[in-house]
Formats: C-alpha cells, sequence, structure tokens
C-alpha cells in the first residue's frame, strides 16, 4: 500500500519491536585509554558501546539499544560530549534496551518473507518520540505515552537525555475485547463503537444516549447505552493509566517533567482521554501529532497520531543513510571533521539480534534504495 500510494519501490525497512518481553536497565561502562595526549574521538565511544553491547544477558534475551546517557572523564562528571578532551579513564552511563531474541527473529522471519531487508530494529517509542516530540520538552523532562493496539510504550526524557522506558502489555485491543464482552456483540462491531461514540469519561454522556447494533442473521437490533459504553471504556483506560503513573514514579524523575504527558498512538484519539489523564496524574498533558516533520502536501492521514511510529521509523531511516552516506575511508574523515559529532554509536549497531540483518544490509545503502 506504501508503494503504491507514494510511487516507489521499497527494499529495505526499519522495523520496530515492543511488547512484554522488552526490558530496560541502567549501566555504568569503562574503558582506559593508552594516551593523554590523543584527544578522545568517535572511534572511543565506538568501543566503548560495543563493549557494552557483549554483557552476558539471561538466556533468551539480547541487547537492543545501548543509549549513552552522559559520560565521565578521568571522574569528571556530567559530560554530554566527550570528544575533543583529554583523559585516560573513560566511562559512560548507559541506558540499555533488551528483548527476547525469539521475538526479534520472528519478526525479522516475516519482513524477510514479505521480500524486504531489515535494516534497523527499534524501540517503538523511541520512533515514536523522535516523530512527536520537540527538543524543548525533551529538555524540560516529558513523558511519551505511546497506546498502541497491543500495548502501550512509555519513554520518558530529561535534559535531553531518554531517562526511563516500559512496555505495558495492555493497549486500545484490550478496550475492544472489554466492549465486546461487555455489551454481547461482535469484535468489529466493538472496534466501531469504540472508534465512533467510545468516551474515557463516563460523566460526558447523559443517561439517554442509545446507539442501535444489527442484530445477527434476522435477530432484533441490540440497543446499547453510550454511557455503559464509555463505563467499560473508562474503566480500563484507568487500569492503563495507573500503570503508566507507576512508571513514571518508578522512574524517580516525577517532580521533575516540566513539560509533562505527550500522549500519541491509536489509543490516544479516544475522546476526552486526554482529561482523563490529568485527573489521574496531575500533570499537564497533549495528545503529538507527527506533522510537524510531514510537508503539508503529504497525505493528510499519516499526520495522525496512529502513525506517530511509522514517521519516527523513517526519520530513523534518514539518520542511518546519513551516518552511511561516506563511501571511502578518505571520505568518510573528511565528512566525520566536519559532521556534528555523533553522540550515540557512529555504526549504528544493535547487538547481536541483527547480526545477519547488518551483514546484509551493508550492502543495500544505495540512495535509491532507502
Amino acid at each position: 500500500m506504501a508503494e503504491d500510494s507514494a510511487g516507489v519501490e521499497i527494499g529495505t525497512v526499519n522495523v520496530g519491536i515492543a511488547g512484554q518481553h522488552i526490558r530496560s536497565m541502567q549501566h555504568r561502562g569503562m574503558k582506559m585509554r593508552e594516551s593523554l595526549e590523543e584527544e578522545i574521538a568517535q572511534t572511543d565511544i565506538d568501543q566503548l558501546i560495543e563493549e557494552t553491547y557483549r554483557l552476558v544477558m539471561p538466556p533468551g534475551e539480547e541487547i537492543i539499544h545501548v543509549l549513552p546517557q552522559e559520560y565521565i572523564i578521568d571522574n569528571e562528571q556530567g559530560i554530554r560530549d566527550p570528544i575533543g578532551m583529554s583523559g585516560i579513564r573513560m566511562e559512560a552511563n548507559f541506558h540499555i534496551i533488551s528483548g527476547q531474541v525469539t521475538a526479534a527473529r520472528n519478526i525479522n522471519k516475516c519482513v524477510h518473507r514479505a521480500g524486504l531487508n531489515v535494516t534497523e530494529l527499534i524501540l517503538e517509542p523511541l520512533a515514536s518520540a523522535d516523530a512527536v516530540l520537540s527538543q524543548e520538552e525533551k529538555e524540560a523532562g516529558v513523558v511519551l505515552v505511546d497506546i498502541g493496539g497491543g500495548t502501550t510504550d512509555i519513554a520518558i526524557f530529561f535534559d535531553n537525555i531518554i531517562r526511563h522506558t516500559a512496555v505495558i502489555p495492555f493497549g486500545g485491543n484490550v478496550v475492544t475485547e472489554d466492549i465486546r464482552q461487555g455489551c454481547g456483540i461482535m469484535r468489529e462491531q466493538a472496534e466501531q463503537l469504540k472508534t465512533k461514540f467510545g468516551s474515557a469519561l463516563a460523566s460526558e454522556n447523559k443517561d439517554n444516549e442509545v446507539v442501535c447494533i444489527p442484530g445477527l442473521r434476522g435477530r432484533e437490533p441490540k440497543e446499547i447505552s453510550l454511557r455503559t459504553l464509555s463505563q467499560i471504556i473508562q474503566s480500563r483506560m484507568e487500569e492503563i493509566l495507573e500503570h503508566v503513573h507507576f512508571e513514571i514514579k518508578n522512574s524517580g524523575m516525577e517532580k521533575q517533567l516540566i513539560a509533562g504527558i505527550v500522549l500519541t498512538g491509536g489509543g490516544s484519539q479516544l475522546k476526552h482521554l486526554k482529561h482523563l489523564v490529568e485527573l489521574m496524574t496531575g500533570m499537564s498533558t497533549r495528545i503529538g501529532y507527527p506533522n510537524e516533520h510531514i510537508t503539508k502536501s503529504a497525505v493528510e492521514d499519516v499526520t495522525s497520531p496512529l502513525h506517530a511510529t511509522g514517521v519516527g521509523l523513517v526519520m530513523k531511516g534518514f539518520d542511518y543513510l546519513e551516518r552511511h552516506r561516506s563511501r571511502t575511508p578518505v571520505e568518510a574523515r573528511a565528512t566525520a571533521a566536519a559532521r556534528t559529532p555523533v553522540k550515540g554509536h557512529s555504526k549504528g549497531i544493535f547487538g547481536g539480534l541483527l547480526d545477519s540483518v547488518m551483514n546484509g544490509a551493508s550492502n543495500l545503502l544505495k540512495e535509491d534504495e532507502i
């Protein structure tokens, strides 16, 4: 569908990953440098990150992302960008995100069977954050809550650094299932009721508001009160938001998040959800749209919060292309000198999960294929 509407041939893709198996942890890595005379270079950062990818994980788990938070050079803390500094002992605080090997391989197989090659495997809330959050929000402190179909993803930023990530195994599909069971209707009807008439606040509906659902094969139509519908939705959304609030408290950043909460994903389009979030958390809330990175001539549907992750993955693709644009070592050195220093890994590796994919992707970097 994307190929048909855009009129281009797609060969390589970025893939998002989420799910209950995703875990995050903090880690401090350390590297001793040989020379005090030589300045710290991007290669030193790359080596430190590569060593962190080799951490021993529980059986069946591997590292997806190693995200540098801050660097410590010879016990001098709080350094954002160490390139150009001198020092022997180089340390870094890392936010590590891991996932199940089997989950990643299953995604990889599906994409390959569709005739496509995977460039990078990316945690979905990181992609969504790129699409809907501004630099000012990340600096001030913000919680991104991406309510998808199967999961609700959380990413907390402060001081322009990612501080906490979590994946809650509840999303819009659970709400639809509750409506199906509570009202005794088909799943498709439940989904339509949720999107057209659903509200996250039951108090916003009057008692006499009723919607009529066609009966099955000659049976009588079924009347459903919109207040009852909203009560079912509100109960489940409150449960999801309790988990979100717990993760915010668990991060230890609750009092520092000036920018509040940004809701995105398909579930964020539920009526009055913004008000429910503000009532439950006491934090200012807005809906995040990915339209600030899309031209006005773009298809209007793409600017919906539903596509925040997709837009973010495309943006990550542009970043990947920029990192690999240089073709020869001479060009690489010349552009590296002129370019803004890379804060993470300049090669953009993503652990052992995609070793085979990254080997295959190295020859797919023609600009017309991206």
